[in-house]
This record gives C-alpha cells, structure tokens and sequence, in this order.
C-alpha cells in the first residue's frame, strides 16, 4: 500500500473510546460622545499598517471545489415532562449524486451529534473525527441554555459538521448522510453495536495497553511526542486567558463602578466640575470599550483554544487506537510462532492484522497532515483577528484619554485646528 492510501471502512474492529473578511486593521471612524470626531493615535498602528491576509482567497478557493454545504443555526427550546434541550436546524446543499435532493432540512439536538461522532469513530478508528463542544459547561463559562452559551454551542456545531463535510473519507459516511438527510434518527440510532460486542473491544484495548508495544515506527513516536507538547501548551493558553478574561470582567465591574463617583464628586466640587466631568466620561467610554473586548475574545478567541485542547485529547485518542491494532497484530503473531497446531488459521488471522496494521498507519498519516494544516489555519486566524481587536481596543481608550488631555489644554487644541486647516 502506498502511504497516501486511507482506508474505506474499519466496521466492528474498534470500540469508540470514551468567516473571514479581509483581516484589515481597523480605521478610526468612532465618535467621541460629544459628537466631534474620536482623535488618532499619533503612534498608532493603525495609521501605519493594513494587514494582508490571504484567507479569504483561500476560501474562495475551497468554495470552488466543496461540493456540499451545512448550516447549523435556528435553535430552539424544546420542553417535555422528563427534560429540556435545544434542537438545531440543519441545512445543506449538495451537488453530490449519490443525495437525491439538492437541499435538506432537519433538525438535531446535541444527542444526535454525539450518536453522528460516535459511528464515525467506531467505523474509522484512527482518522481524526473533529470533537463536540462538551456536554457540561466548564467551571467559570456560561450558564447552560442561556443566549450565549446556545450561540456559542451553534458555532461549534456549525464547525464540527463543516469539519466531518471537508474531510475526503468522513463526508462520504453513510451515517453522514443520514444525519443530514432523515427526518427522524430514532431508527438509525438503534443500529450499531451491541453492549457485549463493545466491553469485548474494550478488555481487548485494556490488554493490549497493559502489553504495550514492542517497536512503534519512528514517525508515530514523534507524532505522539509532538501532540503531548502541543496539548501542553494549548491547555496552558487555554486556562490563562480565561483566567485573564475573569481578571478584565472583574476590572469592569470596578470601571462601572468608578464613573458614578466621578459624577457625583463634580456636583460638590465647582472648582473641579469639568475635570470631574470629563474623567467620568472618559471612563465610561473606556468601559464600553473594555465590554466589547471581553465579549470578541470569549466569542473568538476562547472558543478557538478550547476546541484544539478537545482535538489533542482526540488526536491521542486516536494514536492508542492505531496502538492497539499494532498490539494486537504482536501478540497473535508471538503466538503464531509459539503454537504447532492451528496454524493455517491462526496465519489468516495475522496477515488480516498485518493488512489492517498498514491501513492503520495509512489512515493517520494522512489525517495528521489534514489535522496539522487546519489547526494551523484556525489557530493563525484566532490570533491575528484576536491581535486586531487588541489593537483596536487599545488605539480607542488612548483617543478617549488623549481627547480629555486636549480638551484640558486650550493652546493645543488651537495649535491642532491651525493645523487642520493647513
């Protein structure tokens, strides 16, 4: 087999173990509160550079050639006397002929993402199937079923399907099209295998992991090393920038709290008022401006990290897998060699776990590279439109102070309309 070569189907082998625009930096066209124009920077960026981003050409492109669509958005609440959960509505648009419609709509509570990931790993154990956002809310995020965290549970799912819909082999799933195309899954989910078949699997891993491995390939060993630094590092970037964003979310709150005192210190100091004034102004346009930044980092930046510390539990996931069939192709072929009888037998079964081992190792290298190219390619976008809105957030508080400082001085502020008109 070649290396380029990834396997159709690995039924009942394995048990499943548990929108960019140009990134152009922003131009100043915010407005003071008093109407007049919000000043630059005179050491801005902003007025220094544009950013060139090629993203957008590369979507054009991808658009070219994808051959199927998928919305997730519409959710809505759903009651009953045992339970209640959001149901999304699904939309795609196919080209594709083996769908005998061009358009779909359906609708999907997260169970039926999880049944949808949990048959695709089941039948392609060591491809990478992108993860679902968690069931649970995380310590410190938002409340469930609450307006932020259905948005941004929509997003993720939005994400997963057009992730399983990029991929060359998963996309071409029959359980894929059956969770886009059928009304009801009820039938569907029922399939699959049974409780006894999966504990028997999952022993057999349990064996195999406690045996260990006598020779991993160079590649998979360095393949393994690299995702346990990676998730390293993700997790760490992970828990500090929520941390930071708790920290900016308690700094609000002392800003919202900061402007009033402002406000009612000028009514009893005359002498002061317009200074008093003005600094209450300046911080609550700073507050406003601090509440955006929040919200763009929870909204883009958070999302991006805790979705690649999902994908490098998945992608470790994966590697035991591919482990396992390896370990399993060992152990029959010691006992191969051990035994006198039954050995036609036994001989067919090594050569099937030789022939798997291969699609095996076929399948992750091929996954790795796709994995590592699209990692990359959402990670860089997080942190350039993260470093835009960085920018953009502290170009904005500097113009708001810097207006104050102006106003306070009458020479300057005639010394610049001078030149204005010049």
């Amino acid at each position: 087999m070649s290396g380029q070569t990834v396997p159709a189907d690995f039924s009942g082998h394995m048990l499943d173990l548990d929108e960019d625009e140009d990134l152009e930096v922003f131009s100043k066209n915010t407005s003071l509160a008093d109407g007049g124009p919000m000043p630059n920077s005179p050491s801005s960026m902003v007025n220094q550079y544009r950013l060139e981003d090629d993203d957008e050409q590369q979507q054009q492109q991808d658009a070219h050639t994808k051959d199927i669509f998928i919305t997730v958005d519409n959710p809505e609440s759903q009651v009953t006397a045992i339970e209640t959960f959001i149901m999304y509505r699904v939309l795609t648009k196919t080209t594709r002929s083996e769908f005998d419609s061009s358009e779909y709509e359906v609708r999907r509570r997260y169970q039926d993402f999880l049944w949808l990931r949990s048959r695709l790993e089941e039948n392609h154990p060591t491809l990478i199937v992108h993860p679902l956002p968690e069931k649970f809310v995380m310590k410190g995020m938002v409340e469930r079923f609450n307006d932020d965290f259905i948005e941004i549970r929509k997003k993720a799912l939005h994400r997963f399907l057009n992730k399983i819909s990029e991929h060359p082999i998963l996309s071409y799933s029959p359980h894929f099209k059956v969770f886009l195309t059928a009304q009801e899954l009820s039938s569907h989910r029922k399939q699959g295998p049974g409780f006894l078949s999966r504990m028997g699997e999952t022993v057999k891993a349990m064996a195999n992991s406690v045996r260990g491995l006598r020779s991993r390939p160079e590649e998979f060993t360095v393949m393994q090393e690299y995702v346990e630094d990676f998730s390293n590092k993700i997790c760490s970037v992970d828990k500090v920038t929520q941390r930071i964003i708790k920290e900016q979310r308690e700094y609000l709150d002392e800003l919202k709290q900061y402007t009033p005192t402002y406000t009612q210190w000028a009514e009893s100091e005359e002498e002061l008022s317009d200074q008093l004034k003005g600094v209450a102004s300046c911080v609550e346009r700073c507050s406003k401006e601090t509440e955006e930044h929040i919200h763009h980092m929870s909204e883009v930046l958070v999302p991006a990290l805790h979705e690649y510390v999902l994908c490098s539990e998945t992608v470790k996931a994966v590697m035991r897998r591919r482990d396992n069939i390896q370990a399993d192709y060992e152990a029959k072929n010691e006992a191969l060699a051990s035994r006198k009888v039954d050995q036609e037998a036994l001989q067919e079964e090594v050569d099937g776990l030789a022939d798997r081992v291969e699609q095996a190792n076929n399948a992750m290298k091929g996954d790795w590279s796709r994995w590592q190219d699209s990692m990359r390619t959402d990670l860089r976008s997080a942190f350039v439109c993260t470093a835009e809105k960085n920018v953009e957030y502290y170009e904005k508080c500097l113009a708001v102070w810097e207006s104050f400082l102006l106003s306070q001085n009458p020479e300057a502020r005639e010394q610049g309309d001078v030149e204005d008109v010049s």
